[in-house]
């Protein structure tokens, strides 16, 4: 939650100038932090759980019960095992770095330490697309409406300055979204049938699997689709950036991941146990009637709360790319207000094209996933760890710790390409199938995407 400027002083190990009248700490990103600016170093351990947590969850998670369904429940819970094991380094990572590069404020800005102009272009480019697809708020009602209308209230919370300000959003949105799927999960548990099952035929068993039978392509989008589950970590950069203290981050970032590891885990598992392959994508829609209303009425706060974060970083980020060095970045001037609000339209328009353009939930899911997700999430980590470690091997006797790092880190850039290269090809594959089939989804419709299998 937003603390006092006491809190600030106390916390951030920041250069303290004393000018007339007025108190100023100075943050290598920020510049000056004055009592009359808006105060980007506000945000407190518990905050910073909250904040993480609620970037995590968000639509990935209404896509795991569907994604256990095509790898099955064993491959599938491994598979969401591992992807939290590699974003959960990936994130201890961004810590490092960040006490490390303290001018660092996003994956942008890593990649240009790293790669100069091209690798800052790229992964910036790649941040401010990840998690664009929010304002596709799944429902039951006009989708090019909807979308629009999200999009609009999207942009007015995004609009807020800080993360410190924003915080009170995640603690009202990550309830929501938790009770949204706890409530189908419960619903599914004791209702006679999922409501995609057929209504005749005697007493229905569900067919879920323990292992899954998919073709090559189906299974690197549900993998595709789980990494996506965890696509808000690159957003952790921005995160610690407006920490009081981020020396307590890696407590904070492990505390999140457990939390939300489990989450997924427990809510995707229990879903696909008692729907089966009659698993509805979006999950909320498996409980079917009055429980997909109720659902949908708690989802939306949550989305609503994440879309507001995702789009937040990235508008964050161009903003402090544009205003770096100059007075206007921390100071309520006239070119400050115009340059913030224009960085957060413009994210929130893409994002709105984005989700309008591929309103296939499973698909759209899965190619983002498999898009940006191991460029983002998987691949710069690695790159990370080489660059401020490499020169211990060549300048000291290479330690095994050393060997195993420099083994691990140039695995998962590996890695990264055959999931981006093959989960792109699955999701293509499977966009292009939702697109020939009668009655699916088609671009900027009206049509129902609240509830698919």
């Amino acid at each position: 939650m937003a603390g006092s400027k006491k809190d600030l002083e106390a916390e951030v190990p920041v250069h303290v100038e004393h000018t007339v009248g007025v108190q100023q700490n100075h943050d290598d990103v920020f510049g000056e932090l004055s009592d009359d600016a808006p105060n980007f170093r506000n945000v407190g351990f518990i905050g910073t759980i909250i904040l993480m947590m609620k970037s995590q969850i968000g639509l990935g998670v209404l896509a795991i019960p569907s994604a256990f369904d095509i790898l099955g429940m064993v491959p599938g819970i491994i598979c969401l095992f591992v992807m939290a094991f590699i974003t959960t380094w990936s994130g201890y990572i961004i810590g490092t770095f960040k006490l490390k590069h303290r001018e660092v404020y996003s994956i942008g800005d890593a990649g240009g330490i790293m790669f100069g102009l091209p690798g800052r272009i790229y992964l910036a480019s790649g941040f401010c697309l990840l998690d664009q697809p929010y304002s596709c708020l799944s429902h039951a009602t006009c989708t090019a409406v909807f979308a629009a209308v999200a999009a609009i209230v999207g942009f007015g919370f995004s609009s807020i300055r800080t993360l410190g300000r924003i915080t009170w959003l995640a603690w009202v949105s990550l309830p929501c979204i938790i009770t949204a799927v706890i409530t189908v999960t419960i619903a599914v548990g004791i209702q006679d049938r999922p409501a995609a099952a057929p209504a005749t035929g005697g007493p229905w068993v569900s067919d879920w699997k323990v292992v899954g039978n998919p073709s090559f392509a189906e299974g690197i989008a549900a993998a595709s689709s789980l990494l996506f589950a965890f696509s808000g970590t690159p957003g952790f950069f921005s995160i610690v950036s407006e920490m009081r203290n981020p020396e307590r981050y890696p407590a904070a970032m492990a505390t999140c991941q457990a939390g939300v590891t489990a989450v997924y885990a427990i809510i995707g598992g229990v879903i696909y146990y008692y729907c089966g392959s009659y698993v509805s994508s979006p999950a909320l829609g498996s409980a079917g009637g009055v429980i997909k209303i109720v659902s949908y009425g708690f989802a939306l706060p949550g989305l609503l709360g994440t879309m507001t974060i995702v789009t937040h970083i990235p508008s964050k980020f161009i903003f402090v790319h544009l205003l770096r060095g100059s007075k206007h970045l921390s100071s309520n001037t006239p070119t400050h207000w115009m340059s913030w609000f224009g960085c957060t339209f413009g994210v929130t328009v893409i994002a709105w094209i984005i989700a309008s353009t591929i309103p296939v939930f499973n698909a759209l899911v899965s190619l983002i996933g498999a898009l940006l997700g191991p460029v983002l999430c998987i691949q710069p980590m690695g790159a990370m760890w080489l660059y401020d470690n490499w020169e211990k091997g060549k300048s000291q006797k290479k330690t095994k710790s050393w060997i195993l790092g420099t083994v691990w880190s140039v695995t998962l850039i590996i890695l990264g390409v055959f999931l981006m290269v093959a989960g792109t090809y699955g999701s293509v594959l499977s966009i292009m199938t939702a697109y020939s089939e009668s009655g699916g989804s088609v671009a900027f419709s009206c049509g129902d995407n609240s509830n698919s299998t």
